[in-house]
């Protein structure tokens, strides 16, 4: 919000007064504050609202705002700003991962918004940058212009299983947890004893991903049945120590893993 410096709890009474529910608070024209004294005090002003409102801070993570903003916001950028191509997706989402093990319910690292839909990628990288942002607990901010959203771009913005996966209550960051060359496997805990898993190919050509168990905190001898949320379908037959799969250039496998109670 611009032109909140100095006049915080003026501007948070204000917001409250029209119901809003989220503010980005960006670091523009800040007089050369530094962040770590600027942003507490729009985090009172809120406090004294009278409104619960979710508290986006937006300084670019210059200041590893994963270290200290916990205590005063509820999300944080790490990164700077997005761009709708394929290299600003890979990298933000790179520089994010570092900060993993400081999230938790309510307290969320933000590598900035959605570009799904704004047209320069394809539909498997949009697809890709979708699946990480859910399983990494980001934001999901639609960042197209959603009067001319294409029925390709709502198919993906609408995967309620990929959404279910960002909103899973017990609120883990996913994290890569393996990677050979440009072949990646991500993953996080679920509710109930469940494993999210990305297979994730940013090569130039299709090639065979695996998951093994032990890189997914998963028990070597654990029995598992995998569904996956793009086809929306689960796999014919349950899962032993590894799943592997064909994974198309810059496209992503998602799914799934449940272990089996017998």
């Amino acid at each position: 919000m611009p032109g909140s410096l100095g006049y915080e709890e003026q501007d948070a009474k204000t917001f409250a007064s029209w119901g809003v529910d989220y503010l980005k608070y960006d670091n523009c024209f800040n007089d050369g504050i530094n962040p770590k004294e600027r942003y507490p005090k729009m985090s009172q002003a809120l406090s004294n609202s009278g409104r619960p409102i979710f508290y986006s801070m937006c300084e670019w993570g210059d200041e590893d705002p994963a270290t200290w903003a916990p205590k005063i916001a509820n999300s944080w950028r790490t990164t700077g700003d997005i761009q709708d191509n394929w290299d600003s997706v890979t990298s933000r989402a790179d520089m994010n991962d570092k900060w993993a093990a400081y999230a938790g319910p309510g307290l969320w690292n933000d590598p900035d918004m959605l570009e799904v839909g704004n047209g320069n990628m394809s539909k498997v990288e949009y697809r890709s940058h979708f699946s990480i942002w859910a399983l990494v607990k980001a934001p999901l901010l639609i960042g197209c212009d959603i009067r001319s959203v294409t029925s390709e771009t709502l198919e993906i913005l609408s995967n309620s299983e990929v959404i279910n996966v960002n909103q899973d209550p017990l609120g883990v960051q996913g994290k890569k947890v393996s990677q050979q060359g440009d072949l990646e496997v991500w993953a996080g805990p679920l509710s109930n004893n469940r494993v999210a898993v990305i297979l994730w190919n940013r090569s130039s050509s299709q090639a065979a991903i695996t998951a093994k168990w032990e890189d997914i905190d998963l028990p070597s001898d654990a029995i598992v049945e995998a569904r996956d949320l793009w086809t929306q379908s689960y796999l014919p037959s349950n899962l032993q120590s590894n799943l592997t799969s064909m994974v198309d250039s810059h496209d992503v496998k998602m799914y799934i893993l449940t272990p089996s109670s017998g």
